[in-house]
């Protein structure tokens, strides 16, 4: 049985159980108490009315579908929004955190993000086009490596590099350069880009380091993320890379910028 398959007989299952009950008490309801006996209701022959139904109407399936995911985004977004007030200096003001763009701009853009993960090489012209084109945005970015030790290893070289002022052009040449990214390829590029190589492999024993990365880690868990790269922009959020990205990011600082946060940011 696939997921798919699961759900919709799970769904069935309620609904089967919902309408026998609600069934039961519409009986009850137009009888006087204490003329019918409740135990004596044929209840498989209500389920095989029930199912028949459902088979000759699915479409009620599809709606009743879709009417809880929009009630559980609804509450996803709510407690989102509950983390991100709660832990809103760790993820827009904290030290351990790199910011490009203005550092004193009024919105906040905050990415977490993994060089090996596709989605967000895509995402990447647009995050960098939208620091480019709007000079009051601050650019947060969070190395949150997922995909395990090539991942971290390039994400202390790059958190090493801001010490020597080439955090961001790091950033996007580990995205932009063939191959998955590690240590090894990270140091590479270091070294093009005119660093201190054996500065770097020292600044990344920093204590610092690991607490940057810890701490990416701690929040991403609270705000339940599933996957990179997830964007919050003030208390709204944009999880992977949709098609439309800069359309959106832009929209939501507009928002923020206009209206300000429900939370706080």
């Amino acid at each position: 049985m696939n997921f798919k398959t699961g759900l919709v007989t799970t769904v069935v299952a309620a609904v089967v159980a919902a309408l026998v009950t609600a069934a039961t008490i519409a009986v009850v309801w137009k009888l006087a108490p204490g003329a019918v006996n409740v135990s004596s209701f044929d209840e498989k022959r209500i389920i095989k009315v029930v199912r028949d139904y459902l088979t000759k109407n699915p479409e009620i399936l599809v709606e009743m579908t879709n009417e809880l995911d929009k009630r559980q985004a609804a509450e996803q977004a709510e407690k989102q929004q509950k983390v991100i007030s709660d832990n809103a200096e760790a993820i827009f003001r904290s030290p351990l955190a790199h910011v490009a763009g203005n550092p004193n701009g009024d919105v906040s853009v905050v990415e977490f993000f993994d060089y090996n993960c596709g989605f967000c090489k895509r995402a990447l012209p647009d995050v960098v086009k939208l620091a480019q084109n709007d000079n009051k945005v601050r650019l947060v970015l969070k190395e949150l490596p997922i995909f395990g030790e090539e991942s971290e290893g390039a994400a202390k070289v790059a958190l090493a590099s801001a010490k020597q002022g080439k955090y961001f052009e790091m950033y996007q040449k580990l995205f932009t350069e063939p191959g998955k990214a590690d240590k090894d390829k990270a140091l590479r590029i270091a070294g093009e880009l005119g660093l201190d190589k054996a500065q770097l492999e020292k600044d990344m024993q920093d204590p610092e380091i690991q607490k940057s990365l810890d701490e990416a880690k701690e929040l991403a868990n609270k705000l339940g993320l599933q996957g990179t790269p997830l964007f919050l922009i003030g208390d709204r959020s944009i999880p992977g890379a949709p098609d439309d990205l800069y359309d959106q990011l832009t929209k939501n600082v507009a928002e923020v910028r206009e209206k300000g946060c429900k939370a706080t940011c």
